[in-house]
């Protein structure tokens, strides 16, 4: 029986009204107009990570992706989005008595979206692409943590996304698609941007790991040129690929990689590479010019990340002098 003081929302998913800029002397139609790309293929979006935001956790921190120079536009609604994410880790912690005998850490990785992350509301039950998000967390980290130092113990990490990342742009979306998408492009940054926080607060957490992972992702695109009255296409890769920027993505890789040991713990390629040169280039791109993409944007993004955890030990290590008890005792002469 429904309660008809209750004023309820329609059963099924809404679309956002787009407002267009009422300012006078103004273009209209430069609200609808497609972002474009301002950075080069091989610059990254400016990342902003900070650990221990979360003091009941034993680690955490949060991670935000700059937006692009191109996402001031005339509407009310951006063009593109700009990803937050927050991570937690509990643990080290015993477990159950129930639980078999490990002789290492067993870790679980959860990801969840917010219900307000996207332009289409979500559900508070996980999904599909949430548990894949976090099948792939787990393995990221799996190789970097030394798990043998705990043995029958468990630790959670947990990221909340704050805003996702778009699929495509809003403008190419019809009235009767969905406004999370089909293709996952926008699924491949998430990812690797989750390892880059998880990373963090697992050092803010004091775990011990052979080497911090960084998470890295880049994508080939169709670049079109017009000369001589007639356009070309071409494909290149570009680091840190904004999918509301490009028209069209052939394929995307996203690795979890350790520069001290040189090693990829996780690797995701999805897309059609058909066509592809057997010298790879970023301007004949196959996958190993794809995967070549993908580290050097791990690599810039370790940069960020060896900070961040410096800050971390550095406030820990003012801190625990600050809170040192001062020997104030006197020694007696007898």
């Amino acid at each position: 029986m429904t309660d008809r003081r209750r004023i309820n929302g329609p059963a099924a998913a809404t679309r956002a009204p787009v407002f267009v800029s009422c300012a006078e002397g103004k273009d209209k139609s430069a609200a609808f107009k497609r972002p474009t790309r301002t950075r080069d293929a091989r610059e990254l979006r400016k990342i902003y990570l900070k650990t221990g935001v979360i003091p009941s956790a034993s680690g955490s921190a949060y991670f935000e992706l700059h937006p692009s120079n191109s996402s001031h536009g005339g509407s009310l609604i951006p063009p593109s989005s700009s990803l937050k994410l927050i991570c937690s880790v509990n643990g080290p912690k015993p477990l159950s008595r129930s639980t078999p005998f490990s002789p290492n850490l067993l870790l679980s990785a959860h990801v969840k979206f917010a219900p307000f992350a996207g332009r289409r509301r979500r559900a508070h039950v996980r999904d599909m692409n949430e548990r894949d998000l976090g099948v792939h967390l787990e393995n990221a980290l799996r190789g970097a943590i030394i798990g043998d130092r705990w043995p029958k113990s468990g630790l959670d990490i947990t990221i909340m996304i704050l805003e996702g990342e778009d699929d495509r742009w809003w403008g190419d979306m019809s009235t009767a698609e969905t406004l999370t998408g089909s293709d996952g492009w926008g699924m491949m940054n998430v990812l690797a941007h989750c390892v880059t926080v998880a990373s963090a607060a697992i050092a803010d957490a004091r775990i011990d790991c052979l080497d911090l992972v960084a998470g890295g992702v880049a994508a080939v695109v169709d670049t079109c040129s017009s000369g001589e009255g007639a356009t070309s296409s071409t494909k290149m890769v570009v680091l840190d690929p904004d999918p509301s920027e490009h028209l069209n993505i052939s394929s995307s890789c996203v690795v979890g990689y350790m520069p001290s040991l040189d090693e990829i713990t996780e690797l995701w390629l999805k897309g059609d590479m058909s066509g592809a040169s057997s010298d790879g280039t970023y301007d004949s791109p196959n996958h190993d010019a794809l995967m070549d993409g993908a580290i050097a944007a791990a690599k810039a993004s370790h940069s960020v990340l060896i900070e961040a955890v410096k800050e971390s030990a550095m406030q820990a290590i003012s801190n625990t002098a600050s809170n040192k008890p001062h020997d104030s005792s006197i020694e007696m002469e007898i």
